[in-house]
């Protein structure tokens, strides 16, 4: 019999002839690797190199980009508050901002008063109370409809509302400030089951969803929002005080012009970014006012 090893010595004879070989091999790789990785550090550092200097054109253009927005596109949009009122004719739909007291702005509805466009649609969040704010436009007899949540605190506003002397739309609070934040958001209306069933509903569209009955509330936008702000700069970026921020910046959003009260009115760029609360975009006319009269401070009782 052949020894059973002979072809396991030929193998043995392979093995050691295909060691070799291998070893051969690996050298051979090992100086290929070494040469690419030397090629691929020369690259890197050149790339390197290449991507810095990429890197400092694009800083060198963002600067300059930036310069020119605030030297040249980012507007000066602070003006005298007559003239800005001055903007507003008959039959104009304003927006008021604030809640109460706070936020309302006293002095431009002041102008408004004494400019004396008439037969004017009012958005506000409520009528005031007597000897402020949407009062002195009821007195006037510049108003010809309200649309608002409530009037029980301006006795002027609920009798005349009794005599037909004005027309007055209630919305509830949170579907108030809705219809005016989606008209900000470019948006046509929203389905809700809020009234559903009560005179709120009467002439709006009933809709079904899911199987679920809803009607649809349309979008409020208006001419003009008249907001109030502690602090602004010159391109109209707003910061609100506290809860005085409310239906300011939906209002702003939503109208087609904006026009601001401030207390404050500050350079550009002087605002930090997380203190403002509303960006310029959406504000066409800056008042800076000189002081604050006394009906400001009736929130301090």
């Amino acid at each position: 019999m052949s020894p059973p090893c002979s072809t396991t010595g030929k193998v043995a004879a392979g093995s050691q002839s295909g060691a070799k070989e291998r070893s051969s091999w690996r050298k051979s790789i090992n100086q290929i690797n070494e040469d690419h990785y030397d090629y691929l550090f020369a690259l890197c550092r050149e790339w390197r190199q290449q991507c810095s200097d990429q890197v400092e054109l694009l800083a060198r253009a963002t600067l300059a980009a930036t310069k020119w927005m605030i030297g040249m596109n980012l507007s000066n949009k602070v003006g005298l508050i007559g003239d800005a009122i001055a903007m507003i004719g008959d039959g104009a739909v304003i927006m008021l901002g604030g809640f109460g007291v706070p936020g309302t702005p006293f002095c431009l509805i002041r102008e408004l008063v004494r400019q004396g466009p008439r037969g004017l649609t009012i958005i506000k969040n409520d009528a005031n109370e007597a000897r402020m704010g949407v009062d002195w436009l009821l007195e006037s007899g510049q108003v010809a409809r309200l649309i608002t949540s409530h009037v029980g605190l301006n006795p002027r506003a609920m009798r005349m509302m009794n005599e037909g002397a004005i027309e007055v739309e209630f919305v509830p609070q949170g579907i108030l400030a809705e219809r005016i934040r989606i008209a900000g958001a470019g948006m046509m209306g929203f389905v809700t089951d809020i009234g559903l069933g009560t005179p709120l509903e009467d002439g709006k569209t009933r809709v079904t969803v899911d199987g679920r009955a809803g009607f649809l509330e349309t979008a409020l936008t208006a001419d003009f929002a008249l907001v109030h702000a502690a602090r602004a700069d010159y391109f109209g970026n707003l910061s609100f005080a506290a809860s005085a921020r409310n239906f300011n910046p939906l209002m702003a959003m939503a109208a087609r012009k904006t026009i601001v009260e401030t207390e404050s009115l500050a350079s550009l760029g002087a605002l930090a970014p997380e203190d403002i609360h509303l960006s310029g975009t959406f504000v066409d006319h800056v008042v800076e006012l000189s002081e604050l009269p006394e009906v400001y401070g009736v929130a301090k009782r």
